[in-house]
């Protein structure tokens, strides 16, 4: 049966041209308004969401309110009306792709968007929300698909005000929930209670699915998305991506506390502790977003384009929208041939151009990792040997003191090799023979090997210490892995840094 659709007809002043996309409460149309001569999207809400008594009213005081909105994060409503029993909304068009398309892309090259470009498009939402608060407006539906991209490098907030519209009746309509319940607080599920902490928790949900490429919940219906956002613990997002900064993790872990008293209790709050974060990681906030993925991959479409917005878009006599929040099926589809594609091709995906994408790259096979720290760890041997022999040409004697010497270069050897394999289990003989060297080279450049007789507890030091320090390591399995990689690093230049201690004694002490 074909689909019912308003192209070619005249609504209110504005002159249909063709549909551009819908979600799961409206269907959006490219329009003409021939006095203004300008093109704008005619957003028409879905009848079955409209039916009720009270929604007349309720959706002139929202419309209203919404088109007195005036910021640049937050599209621009410019007329509602209802005509035909066709309730409709009309907005300043932008043309390109909405944050939901974008995370698709970093997926299906397999990339991870910018840490500093998730910082800039929250912050972003969060001014608009912020101004949008003080003004006595709660979005209730913030996901990907209503924050929109611009060429010029701006997050740009859409919907605003819709689901408070459709009111108490889009919560009896499945089809308006699928897509939403993914980001919505669990007191606005159970209760439909919503306020400024309600948008947060969705920013939060946002900002997890930014970190992850996934949402925190997932399940086959609705009713069970909404009870894991009540119940279920957060999944950790450095469970799933280790590489995540810590700060970040814990600005996510607040803004999806269950209890809205828990959270950021305003967007300014949330923005704050975004800055604060990227500062104390040194993670420089760009002033605008990255261009889209397609603007430097030479198979992209040309269509797709970025949009305008911000201050630079009401100098614009022509704007275009197009509403990426498509159907599911054919987003699916779309993603599902796409790494179909590129698992056909067997090939690693090449990204040519500069995004500013952080690239994903397929792990190495641990056998090769672990042979290349081995044959760097015997280089480092052998090349320390053959320095000290080469320094026999000025002293001679440089054995006497500097003997030591091959305790670093086995520590630093260990060292390699624990940041090669990333266990944090090889720490303790790296520790116990580093602790070792050190307490030799103490012996041989003093002479005093007799005081090993009252130094001598200092090996139960190292080595209990070594192993307790290890245990308690060991015991966080999520930044084990992390630790052992930080570690391993510090104790090789520790290593390279205590060889050339004992090398320069044994040069000038023999």
């Amino acid at each position: 049966m074909a689909t019912f659709t308003l192209t070619g007809q005249t609504l209110g002043k504005y002159h249909i041209l063709e549909p551009l996309g819908s979600g799961g409460m409206a269907r959006v149309y490219r329009a003409f308004h021939p006095q203004l001569n300008r093109y704008v999207a005619v957003k028409v809400l879905r009848s079955d969401l409209v039916d009720d008594d009270s929604f007349s009213s309720r959706f002139s005081r929202e419309a209203q309110a919404v088109a007195n909105l005036r910021h640049p994060n937050i599209i621009q409503v410019f007329d509602f009306d209802v005509e035909n029993d066709i309730t409709f909304m009309v907005m300043e068009m932008l043309d390109g792709d909405t944050l939901h398309t974008r995370l698709n892309d970093y997926r299906v090259r397999g990339e991870q968007m910018p840490w500093g470009d998730m910082i800039r498009i929250l912050l972003d939402v969060l001014d608009g929300l912020a101004y949008a608060h003080e003004e006595g407006m709660i979005h209730r539906d913030i996901k990907p698909a209503n924050v929109l991209l611009t060429k010029r490098g701006q997050a740009v907030l859409a919907d605003f005000g819709i689901a408070q519209m459709v009111g108490g009746t889009r919560h009896t309509v499945s089809g308006a929930l699928l897509g939403t319940l993914n980001y919505m607080a669990p007191e606005q599920g159970l209760k439909n209670i919503c306020d400024e902490r309600t948008d947060l928790y969705s920013v939060g949900i946002v900002l997890y699915e930014m970190l992850t490429r996934q949402p925190p919940y997932d399940a086959d219906t609705p009713l069970a998305i909404l009870m894991k956002h009540v119940n279920d613990p957060l999944p950790l997002p450095r469970s799933v991506e280790p590489a995540i900064p810590e700060p970040f993790e814990r600005i996510v872990l607040k803004a999806l506390s269950k209890q809205p008293e828990d959270r950021f209790q305003t967007a300014d709050e949330m923005a704050q502790a975004l800055h604060t974060a990227a500062k104390n990681v040194e993670i420089d906030i760009p002033e605008n977003i990255s261009l889209p993925l397609s603007f430097s991959t030479p198979t992209a479409p040309t269509e797709s384009v970025a949009v305008f917005s911000g201050t630079s878009r009401e100098q614009l006599a022509e704007m275009e929208f197009t509403d990426t929040a498509a159907t599911d099926a054919h987003l699916e589809q779309t993603l599902a041939d796409d790494i179909a594609a590129l698992k056909a091709a067997e090939s690693p995906l090449v990204v040519t151009g500069t995004t500013g994408a952080t690239k994903i790259k397929e792990a190495p096979s641990k056998k090769l990792t672990v042979a290349q720290a081995i044959v760097n760890s015997i280089g480092l041997t052998v090349g320390g040997n053959m320095l000290m022999v080469m320094l026999m040409g000025f002293n001679s004697q440089i054995w006497n003191k500097g003997w030591p010497v091959e305790l670093f270069l086995v520590a630093g050897a260990m060292a390699m090799l624990m940041t090669a394999v990333s266990s944090i289990w090889l720490l303790i003989p790296t520790y116990i023979i580093l602790g070792n060297g050190l307490l030799f080279i103490y012996y041989a450049g003093t002479g005093n090997w007799e005081h090993w007789s009252f130094l001598w507890p200092l090996e139960i030091f190292i080595i209990l210490g070594t192993v307790w320090h290890t245990i308690n390591l060991a015991q966080d399995r999520k930044t084990a892995v992390q630790k052992s990689q930080q570690i391993g690093s510090l104790t090789l230049r520790r290593a390279l840094i205590a060889a050339g201690i004992a090398i320069l004694m044994g040069l000038f002490l023999s």
